[in-house]
């Protein structure tokens, strides 16, 4: 890890999240040593960057004291103020506390009630057995995550949506310019902040004519609910409208492309869980709970104390912000039997905090889940084998990452 002087940047640098191995083992002992740990680095207001579960729990459970605000996504400070001189201050559900967050969340909230998302099950059946014909196609080898999970779970959400087909490659280069920014994969600027900002104004041309199209002809599509959205019986504020648009493209598929891909990476690499759930399929449940405490694609968001305040006894002045970690907090083993195993049969599995918890309790969770049960399970029953067929390799990004490449070769059962 170095000396000691040099912790807070596996909180801040993003190619130190490219080795999760290596990262869970250096921060084990920073939330064993110091789980609220002060973080000083140049380009970046200082913080706290809290590790135990219980403490990233209580914080976000208490949205009174604790606020998202518009920087709730850690970055260099010079990027949020570039955002903001180009009037493009993030006002996206994650960003917005109180009444105002409230009334946004509620123009699309019936659309992802757990009713809502049973309904649309058949076609997430559909569009998963799409993606399992592709991999047949493929000829028993593939990038699981980059053939399959990517393009898979971008076709659920915009199915939902209502993107046309053709539309789905822009969709995912937008979203690659938002979270992928730091992944030179990804980059297509030297300057990350300039990318965020080039994807932001796309996407503000993309659904301003989606707009346009839906209040003049609407369909039974979320867009058509986004595009005429209103609050208190008044349209929808401009900002308010593009960030709900771009939270709902981005976090939509994103986040589940690289749960889905983690979890099939973490079954390879434990074969007698993969045999477990061959035997037992009733286990694709909390085997998918299991992958998604596992995984912990949201790596952070920040939080603001209204008051002063502490949180492990560390004080912490009205206006300072706290890095809350779910990566670390899903590993904490004050919540979990032996965190640090992989095991689909997990009895804690509802202590996971991948999805928060509180006002802010993820809006797609529910798709996200049926999206990773329904393709781990039709994979699980149709496949005689599966292995790695190289090292995978992980994604450099400081919100949302993940496996991002998964070579694999596989074969099918006889008649599946």
């Amino acid at each position: 890890m170095g000396n000691r002087d040099d912790r807070g940047l596996w909180f801040v640098d993003p190619r130190r999240l490219a080795d999760m191995d290596e990262w869970h083992r250096q921060v084990e002992i920073i939330r064993r040593e110091e789980p609220v740990l002060e973080v000083e680095v140049d380009g970046f207001e200082k913080f706290w960057a809290v590790t135990r579960h219980e403490d990233v729990f209580a914080i976000e459970r208490d949205s009174r004291h604790w606020l998202n605000t518009s920087r709730v996504v850690l970055g260099p400070d010079a990027h949020h103020e570039r955002m903001v001189a180009r009037g493009m201050e993030p006002r996206s559900l994650v960003h917005l506390d109180g009444n105002v967050h409230n009334d946004v969340r509620h123009v699309v909230n019936d659309w992802f009630k757990p009713a809502a998302v049973k309904r649309r099950q058949p076609r997430i059946e559909q569009i998963a057995d799409v993606f399992v014909e592709r991999m047949r196609d493929l000829g028993g080898t593939c990038d699981f995550a980059r053939d399959i999970a990517v393009p898979y779970t971008l076709r659920v959400i915009m199915d939902i949506y209502g993107v046309p087909e053709e539309d789905e490659r822009l969709m995912l280069e937008l979203t690659q310019g938002v979270f992928g920014a730091a992944d030179p994969e990804f980059a297509t600027s030297n300057d990350a902040g300039d990318q965020v900002l080039e994807s932001v104004l796309k996407f503000v041309n993309y659904f301003n004519e989606m707009t346009i199209d839906r209040r003049a002809c609407p369909a039974d599509d979320l867009a058509t609910v986004i595009a005429n959205g209103q609050i208190d019986g008044c349209p929808m504020g401009d900002l308010e409208q593009l960030w709900l648009y771009i939270i709902v493209a981005t976090a939509g598929h994103d986040t589940t492309s690289y749960g889905l891909a983690g979890g099939m990476e973490a079954l390879i690499t434990h074969p007698d869980e993969l045999a477990k759930l061959r035997d037992d399929p009733e286990l694709i449940g909390n085997a998918t709970e299991e992958i998604i405490r596992w995984t912990s694609p949201v790596r952070h968001f920040m939080r603001y104390a209204t008051d002063d305040t502490e949180v492990r006894g560390v004080k912490i002045a009205a206006g300072q912000r706290v890095y809350l970690s779910y990566p670390s907090a899903n590993r904490d083993e004050d919540a979990f039997r032996d965190p640090m195993s992989f095991d689909i049969a997990r009895p804690d599995t509802t202590n996971l905090l991948s999805f928060g918890v509180g006002a802010h309790f993820c809006l797609g969770a529910q798709f996200a889940r049926r999206e990773i049960r329904t393709m781990i399970g039709k994979l699980t029953d149709q496949l005689a084998h599966v292995d790695l067929a190289g090292p995978p390799r992980w994604s450099e990004g400081g919100l949302v990452s993940g496996v991002k490449h998964l070579p694999i070769t596989y074969s099918w059962r006889p008649g599946r």
